[in-house]
């Protein structure tokens, strides 16, 4: 089978597209054929060696795919071959035109929802989820901002927060980036290019300030977070690039609170409650992911610039 091989740590030249032995499922396990793999920014750091995650040379990137079960070993019983699933992990990565799983990593996939769509949901919206609900505890009615809403993980915060009820202010950086954040169901989206902008936040609540704000750039950002905290707000950290300076102040006078996670730390019985909840949300269709581009596998390395480009819209897959 054809599949993305990095055989050294580095930059997006690293990724190269090999011939190698297609896998086969053991005990507990399934292998899937690949539709689409979803590209997060996760796995880019992972690609320079940096990550916390650290993979042993050489690896074939990605955690998010969707496709057709093609096989399955002993001791499974949930899954059949032909099955429509999606992928939250594998024992190889998704990057491929096969991946083989866990029989436990592996969630149905609806008809509604495209093979496309499919890879965008694992790492996103587990990662929205978790840090809506179960960091942040969001409550219906709070003013949600989300900086970076046209991305991958921007858009599922959107739509979640819209099912649930809150009052979410986006941004985007782009005319169509912010377009599409107010699709998805932001009642205010505003320019994160615009000079001040965060001081409109104020407004947009009248004086309050954002009860929960979801960071995808905290080191640009985080300091400026605090200052339109309303009382008690909550700051959750998805995305970092850097050293960041704040003044504690801020928070202390609004007994706020910051927020890191990384989705790698959620247990098994976390994985299975959001997948429960995103599942029921995609069966009703208040929860469709956005797929802004779609590539050949061979063009992985493209894939790994463009994701991490300002002008986010979207998902990002690769097309074995």
């Amino acid at each position: 089978m054809k599949a993305i091989l990095v055989r050294q740590f580095g930059g997006p030249e690293v990724l190269q597209i090999a011939e190698v032995d297609t896998p086969k499922p053991g005990p507990g396990q399934v292998l899937v054929r690949l539709k689409a793999a979803g590209v997060n920014p996760a796995d880019t750091y992972m690609r320079t060696g940096t990550y916390a995650v650290k993979p042993a040379l050489p690896y074939t990137p990605g955690f998010d795919g969707a496709g057709i079960v093609e096989s399955v070993g002993t001791d499974v019983s949930a899954w059949k071959p032909r099955d429509r699933v999606y992928l939250t992990g594998g024992v190889t990565g998704t990057y491929a035109e096969y991946v083989l799983a866990q029989a436990s990593q592996l969630y149905r996939l609806p008809e509604r929802v495209s093979f496309a769509q499919g890879a965008g949901i694992h790492v996103p919206y587990f990662t929205a989820y978790h840090a809506l609900f179960d960091l942040a505890n969001a409550r219906p009615g709070e003013t949600l901002l989300v900086h970076g809403a046209s991305g991958g993980v921007g858009t599922a915060a959107v739509q979640l927060a819209h099912a649930r009820g809150l009052q979410i202010i986006g941004t985007a950086g782009t005319d169509r980036g912010r377009e599409l954040v107010k699709q998805q169901g932001a009642q205010h989206v505003l320019d994160h290019r615009a000079a001040g902008y965060l001081d409109q936040i104020k407004e947009l609540t009248g004086g309050r300030g954002a009860h929960v704000i979801i960071e995808m750039l905290a080191n640009i950002n985080l300091g400026a977070d605090l200052k339109v905290l309303a009382a008690r707000g909550r700051v959750v950290v998805v995305g970092n690039r850097g050293d960041v300076q704040i003044n504690p102040r801020d928070l202390m006078g609004r007994q706020g609170a910051i927020l890191g996670m990384v989705l790698f730390n959620v247990t098994p019985e976390g994985i299975a409650s959001i997948a429960a909840a995103v599942g029921a949300g995609l069966e009703n269709g208040t929860l469709q992911p956005v797929v802004g581009k779609e590539l050949p596998l061979a063009e992985a390395s493209r894939a790994h610039k463009e994701v991490m480009e300002p002008g986010a819209y979207g998902k990002i897959v690769l097309v074995p």
